[in-house]
Formats: structure tokens, sequence, C-alpha cells
């Protein structure tokens, strides 16, 4: 891991940041002897390491501004080539850091198993089985084609591991997509039932019961079982009340500095933050000065015109000429000691948030038929982000949908509604690539001297390369 000089400390400090400084739990299950210790040692079960920088940058959310802050996992990515670092921000960090929460969580489910008082260790059990299946499944979306149940049978996965690693250099299967996420379901629905809230001193640092089922709802809505996305959906909160549950963009959120942003967007008190997760990650630092980025071309295109009419509420700002940004993501910088002035950046990341439940729920209702209702979801999300939202004026109709998109049918003018919305809610936080992987669809980027370079449906570099030093432990690299 590369050491940075602090140039300068950010003001602004994260609820529940004093836990980096922490000792790392011992991960050998004989140790694990009490529900507490198992409980200290699912704090490392969830991936620690930061998909925003790679993901962003290979979506259409970003362009070439022919200058700034110049780094592999942003250059590399943008350009479509397998991210040549191996270090924070790049994917072979995610994988190293997605399977070492995976033996974290083995080595808990060890000690579960091997308990006395199996009940006194139920909900850490249930905690333990979700982190498995969460990692994995992001494995499977980055280095694994989408699902698609035509060929998930054949298309090669990522190795589902349930054992802590006992010899050197073990031997691992890729098998297959339909076998991990088949693997994924059993894990998710073992856990579900097990998750409890009431002893986390800070739920939203863990799978709490809403974001447990608010990840059952991004896993079936890319299953397509759509009708399970609405069960877990309903579920995420009592009486499925999100309203109450969504960031204030158009009335708190909008009235509020840069630095307040900065000190909310993933702080732990932030109802809409179901989970969140700690990152060693620049991406605090630069995601608005990375060269690859949002210029103002780019932000009219995602918050310029939308089809309520209405103005978006989200504030932009610029730094410099070219460098766009709506404040979300703040470093929080870790000395190495109390006197130096070398040390690691963290950005802490919002793994599962309200307005993706949302999002899921009016996604499935629009593939099952249920138009009213997934139109009720597009206007619920307009009210809480266009300025001054009134019904009469900013509503959302199927008609207005169909002419806004010149979409040839009610489903899919609903579905680009969806997908629009979600561009712009989570821009500047990776999220498109996954709605661009599920869709197959093309992206285009061009540099500042005129090369265009385009990744068709189905390019082979759509699909993450899986890093060479699996070689090692008998897994077959992606084609290219």
């Amino acid at each position: 891991m590369r050491k940075y000089i602090l140039i300068a400390v950010v003001p602004v400090l994260m609820a529940g940041c004093n836990k980096y400084l922490d000792k790392e739990p011992d991960s050998t299950w004989t140790s694990l002897d009490t529900p507490e210790k198992v409980s200290q040692l699912l704090g490392t079960a969830y991936p620690q390491s930061n998909y925003m920088t790679f993901c962003e940058s290979m979506s259409d959310n970003v362009t070439d501004k022919g200058v700034g802050t110049d780094e592999k996992p942003n250059r590399d990515s943008y350009y479509f080539q397998d991210v040549a670092s191996t270090e924070e921000d790049s994917p072979e960090a995610y994988w190293r850091a997605a399977y070492a929460a995976i033996a974290a969580a083995n080595n808990a489910l060890v000690a579960c198993n091997h308990a006395r008082d199996s009940v006194a260790y139920s909900r850490q059990k249930g905690e333990a089985l979700v982190c498995r299946a969460y990692a994995h499944f992001m494995l499977v979306t980055f280095f694994s084609k989408a699902y698609d149940a035509a060929t998930a049978a054949t298309d090669a996965g990522i190795p589902y591991v349930t054992e802590p690693e006992d010899v050197v250099m073990k031997q691992y299967e890729r098998k297959t997509v339909a076998y991990v996420y088949e693997q994924i379901e059993k894990d998710l629905l073992a856990g579900l039932p097990l998750i409890r809230d009431d002893k986390y001193k800070v739920p939203r640092y863990h799978f709490n019961q809403a974001a447990a089922y608010a990840f059952a709802t991004r896993f079936y809505l890319y299953k397509k079982d759509y009708q399970k996305v609405l069960d877990y959906a309903a579920k995420v909160f009592p009486n499925g009340d999100l309203a109450d549950n969504m960031r204030p963009w158009n009335t708190a959120y909008m009235y509020m500095t840069p630095a307040e942003l900065f000190n909310i967007y993933s702080n732990s008190s932030e109802k809409a933050n179901l989970l969140l997760v700690e990152t060693p990650s620049l991406w605090g630092r630069y995601y608005y000065s990375y060269r690859f980025g949002m210029n103002y071309t780019k932000y009219q295109e995602m918050l310029g015109e939308n089809v309520t009419g209405g103005s978006w509420c989200f504030p932009v700002y610029t730094s410099g000429t070219y460098n766009y940004l709506i404040p979300k993501m703040n470093e929080f910088f870790v000395k190495e000691s109390v006197n130096a002035t070398i040390g690691q950046p963290y950005v802490m990341v919002p793994l599962f948030t309200t307005e993706e439940v949302l999002f899921n729920r009016a996604e499935a209702n629009a593939y099952l038929g249920n138009n009213n209702d997934a139109l009720a979801d597009l206007n619920l999300y307009a009210s809480k982000r266009i300025v001054n939202y009134d019904a009469t004026t900013y509503g959302i109709t199927i008609a207005g949908l169909r002419t806004y998109y010149g979409a040839a049918t009610n489903q899919d003018a609903l579905i680009n509604g969806v997908i629009d919305f979600k561009r712009v809610e989570y821009v500047q936080e990776g999220m498109r690539w996954f709605d661009l992987m599920r869709y197959k669809v093309p992206v285009t980027h061009t540099t500042v001297t005129g090369e265009t370079l385009t990744l068709a449906a189905d390019d082979l570099r759509r699909v993450l390369q899986i890093p060479a030093s699996a070689k090692t432990s008998g897994i077959a690299l992606n084609p290219r």
C-alpha cells in the first residue's frame, strides 16, 4: 500500500472513524470463543476496497478533460484497458479485498458452527452468511458476464469459497455464473432470517435488516426474479416507508455548504445510508480533478433537461476550469502516528441506500406490468429531487415518458425513466457501470486528440480481468 504525504487536512470527520485505528482482530476461528469476538471479526467481512474509480471511469459519465490528475485506475479504465495497478481503487485491489472479506466470514461461520451454544451466535451466523453472499455477488458482477438465464450455465463464474484456507496455494475452480448465483442465493436465504439489529452499536456498519433486504432487492433484480424484488423491498422499512428515509436533496441538502454535504453524505446518521464500509481510497481526493471525469458537457448531458421539465436540485460546483463535482465523497486521512506527515486516505462508501431500493422496486414493477406502481415510484423520486416540486406542474406520466424517450412501449418508457434517474442520483459514485453492464449498453469514449474508443455490447473487455496472480491458484483468466 502506498503512503501519502499529508498535503492538507480535510476538516470534515466522519462518525466512527476512530475504528480505523483499532487493532485488527485475530481471524483464527479457534480464538473466537465469544459472540462478541465473532462480531469483531465480522467488521472485516466487507470488501474494504472502493470500486468507484474504475466503475465511473469506464462509464459514459466521464470524458477526457485533457488535464487533471492522471492515475492508472482512472486512465486505464477510461481507455477500456486492464488496469495496470494493484493498489487502492484498482480492480485487483477489489478482488483481494473481497476474498479477504470472504475469509473473515468463513472463519466466523466455523466459529459459530463449533460453538457449544449455537443460538447465542445466530446473529453472527446470519451476518457472516450475508457478508459471504455479498462479496461473491460483487466479484461475479465485476469479473464475470452479467447474469443471463440463457447463458449463465456456461458463462465462467468466480470461485465460491465456503471454508477457510488450510493449505498454501489452494486450488480453486471458477465453475459458472449460474452456480455462483445459486450459492449466493443459498447463503442469502439462510442468513436473512438470522439478521438482527439490536446488538450493533452502529448498525449501518453491518448488515442490519434494512441493508440485508436491500441487498436482496439488488440480487433478485440482477437475477430477473422481479416479484422477489418487490417482496424484499417491502421489508426494508416498516410499512414500506421509503419516502421518509430518502436523502432530502431538494429541502435540507439544498441549503447546505459543501463542507456540510461532505460531512453528511456518507455519515451513519444519514437515514438513507443503509450500509457503509470504510475503504483505503484516493477517490475522495481526486474524483472531481481526475483527468477523465465530469466536465461541463457531461454535466449538461446528465443534469440538464429531464422528463419532469423541472430543474434538478443537486448542487454542482466547479474547481478550476474543467472540474465539476457534487459534494459527496469525503476523504478521511489517517496518519501513521500522532506527529506523522504520512498516512493513508480513506473514503466511507455507501454500499446500499434507500434510493436504490426505490429504483429496484420501480424497475421490477415495470417488468411485471405494474405501470402505475412504477410511475408512482418515479414521481416519488422526482418529488425529492426537483426544485420547488409541484405534482401538477412536474408530475410524470406514461405519455410524457414515451414522448421524452421516444419509447415504443410503456415498459420501455418506464425502464428508461428509472435508469436515467438512477444515473443522475449516483453520478460520481460508479453505480452507472452496473446498469451499463446489465443492459449491455455500448459505451464510447473520446480523447482530446480525437481518438474514439468504443466498448461494444459484446466486447470481452466489459468483464474485468482476473488478477494474474490468481493463476497460481488454478484460476483461468478472462479472455481478451
